[in-house]
């Protein structure tokens, strides 16, 4: 019976991306290749690398965007299944965790910058709003990175009692509220300066005090303490 598929070991001796990562290591391939390794076979008429191709063309070649597709974009694509995608989806997820890697447990946060530099890949690519808060120490060690509330595109719900439950279980002297902007417009809202008061009024009734409210998006962040907002 033929196979209407094109295996990485039917392809010439040139197009076999694994084993050109054993020859010539693993930074020597395209971005095509090792999409190619991760799909490991093509269609009828087109091989692995084809198909990878023709998905990072629609991405202008740029893995940051790449990251932006969803399962059913993926699945848009000839000979991408539904295994296939959630297998480039899981390689992506891997990415970007080993991105936080890095980041040591219980880092100082001086600065919006510290911060947005702590959380930005919990928030990177996320198509909804979410609401996070850091529960610091009186030396403003990050004790805890905890996630309030998730919502939709345009807003999220910033509960007060919930977020200082969380602060006091953790033993925090002080927190910074954190949500992000999946629109990328890195400015404050009325809203979000008024969630934020609010909230902050509360953290000085229980000496819990917020010493900032940091939004963030896949391109930088916007401190409402740095713009004299609260």
């Amino acid at each position: 019976m033929y196979k209407n598929t094109t295996s990485i070991k039917q392809w010439a001796e040139d197009d076999r991306p694994r084993e050109k990562m054993m020859l010539k290591g693993k930074a020597n391939l395209s971005n095509s290749e090792l999409l190619a390794i991760v799909i490991g076979s093509g269609t009828k008429k087109k091989s692995a690398v084809q198909v990878a191709s023709e998905i990072l063309t629609t991405c202008d070649n740029n893995l940051y965007l790449l990251g932006k597709l969803t399962l059913a974009d993926l699945m848009k694509f000839n000979g991408i299944g539904e295994a296939k995608a959630i297998s480039i989806l899981a390689v992506l997820e891997l990415g970007r965790r080993r991105s936080n890697e890095d980041t040591p447990k219980n880092p100082i946060m001086n600065t919006a910058k510290d911060i947005y530099n702590y959380v930005k890949s919990d928030f990177l690519d996320l198509q909804h709003e979410e609401f996070r808060v850091l529960g610091l120490s009186r030396s403003n060690k990050v004790l805890g990175n905890i996630l309030i509330s998730k919502g939709g595109r345009s807003g999220t719900i910033a509960d007060g009692k919930l977020i200082f439950k969380e602060l006091l279980d953790i033993k925090a002297s002080s927190c910074i509220l954190l949500h992000n902007h999946p629109s990328g417009k890195l400015e404050a809202s009325v809203q979000d300066v008024s969630v934020t008061k609010r909230i902050a009024e509360f953290g000085k009734m229980i000496d819990l005090p917020v010493l900032d409210h940091v939004i963030i998006t896949d391109n930088g962040y916007y401190s409402l303490l740095e713009n004299g907002r609260f």
